[in-house]
């Protein structure tokens, strides 16, 4: 473990575990899910963040300019499904119905997810960089942004928001938030869709990052991510 790496996890105060860049992405899925048993009983939420090199210096200004933890998570609001509309209506505000329709589409296939993927190198699959697993000392799991306070710039939402989205996403499908890069974050979603329409919560996904389907379906249609969605227990949301 680097100086770097040893630094922003004392930063978090909180019990921490190291896995080195080139480690078997396994073994931080296995540690995650086996301490996320533990929490229910250890009083914590784990999260994952790998410290790629514009993640650590995230970390290092969220450090430096003294954020207050405590003050973000006081903050939140009940409002996550409210903020959801107003940005799906905002993201097809230009849209005519006919349009909208196409953009849904009528798409019966989608990839689904079981296992994390951004920590991952692109070149030979295993961590891209060190990743921490830590072991936040919160109540509910919305409050882990506040540790983790990601978004804010481009179509990403504040973090403001996205304790508020994952608030209400909690509550709705018992997801929570649990992978964090610099530019990705991906949920666990034990229950999938807690018998939510796949639909509805693809329309969801899109509003809290288009680029979900704008980038991350082959035919660019919500309804290719809600199929997708039907049996998935990881979303993945990445903020170009």
């Amino acid at each position: 473990m680097d100086e770097t790496t040893k630094k922003l996890a004392e930063n978090f105060q909180c019990k921490y575990t190291v896995f080195e860049k080139g480690t078997e992405p396994e073994l931080v899925e296995q540690a995650y899910h086996k301490a996320l048993e533990e929490g229910k009983e250890g009083g914590f939420w784990p999260a994952v963040i790998c410290l790629d090199e514009y993640a650590v210096e995230w970390l290092e200004y969220v450090a430096e300019e003294g954020y207050d933890r405590q003050e973000m998570i006081a903050g939140c609001g009940d409002n996550g499904k409210e903020l959801l509309e107003e940005r799906f209506a905002e993201y097809t505000e230009e849209f005519e119905e006919e349009e909208l329709n196409e953009m849904i589409g009528d798409e019966d296939e989608g990839e689904e997810l079981h296992q994390f993927i951004g920590y991952l190198s692109f070149s030979d699959g295993l961590l891209e960089a060190d990743t921490l697993l830590l072991e936040i000392p919160v109540k509910h799991p919305w409050e882990i942004i506040g540790y983790l306070p990601m978004g804010g710039w481009n179509e990403c939402p504040s973090p403001e928001e996205m304790i508020a989205i994952c608030k209400y996403w909690y509550g709705k499908y018992q997801a929570v938030p649990a992978t964090f890069t610099h530019d990705v974050m991906e949920f666990y979603a034990p229950m999938k869709l807690n018998g939510v329409d796949s639909l509805e919560a693809a329309k969801e996904h899109y509003a809290f990052c288009a680029d979900r389907v704008d980038q991350g379906t082959r035919t660019y249609h919500i309804s290719e991510l809600a199929a997708g969605l039907a049996n998935s227990d990881v979303w993945y949301f990445w903020w170009d």
